[in-house]
């Protein structure tokens, strides 16, 4: 048995009409999988496959933990999977996606395997930023990173906020801010609204 025959969904085999399918996405699924974004985890799947005329309508709800690098102090995060996600898929000659949500299998095989698409689910339930709550980073880290940064003494800890003020560029022609006179029509602007 291969690493993900589990996630293979007969489609041409199907009883009834509606089936439900359970699966729990572990610490050696992430690992199996191979991708980048997410390693570790623990996160159940439940599936609803129903049988309409010419196509099945794929429902999953994914509910769980994903644990993740946090992108200021590199410790390991838990972030909390709670999602939904659906696909449509039909038979049709070869494999193919017609879009995020149609796939085409090839109706000779008739099976699917979910494997990818549910890893693809719980990475896209994760913003582009992850972080700790404040004050929850690595301490050390947070000391060095504290130590290089360019922002002021009396600028929060946990904010990397970088607004048009903190915006600096040096050259004999600059303005006694020491800004680029661009982004001062662009704070007029802002100071407008």
């Amino acid at each position: 048995m291969g690493k993900f025959d589990l996630y293979k969904v007969d489609l041409k085999g199907m009883q009834a009409d509606v089936q439900e399918y359970e699966y729990m996405l572990d610490n050696q699924f992430f690992i199996n999988i191979g991708g980048e974004d997410v390693q570790k985890g623990r996160v159940k799947v439940a599936l609803t496959v129903t049988r309409h005329k010419g196509f099945f309508d794929f429902v999953f709800v994914l509910s769980g933990v994903a644990i993740i690098p946090c992108d200021r102090c590199l410790d390991d995060m838990d972030f909390p999977i709670e999602t939904a996600a659906h696909l449509v898929v039909k038979f049709g000659k070869d494999y193919s996606e017609e879009s995020d949500e149609i796939i085409v299998i090839p109706e000779s095989e008739g099976i699917i395997n979910l494997a990818w698409f549910l890893y693809e689910f719980v990475v896209l339930a994760i913003p582009i930023k992850h972080v700790h709550a404040p004050g929850k980073c690595n301490k050390q880290m947070a000391t060095k990173l504290k130590k290089h940064s360019a922002k002021s003494e009396d600028e929060e800890d946990d904010s990397f906020d970088m607004g048009m003020d903190n915006i600096i560029i040096s050259g004999e022609d600059d303005n006694e801010k020491g800004t680029d006179p661009r982004w001062d029509a662009l704070k007029g602007l802002k100071e407008e609204e």
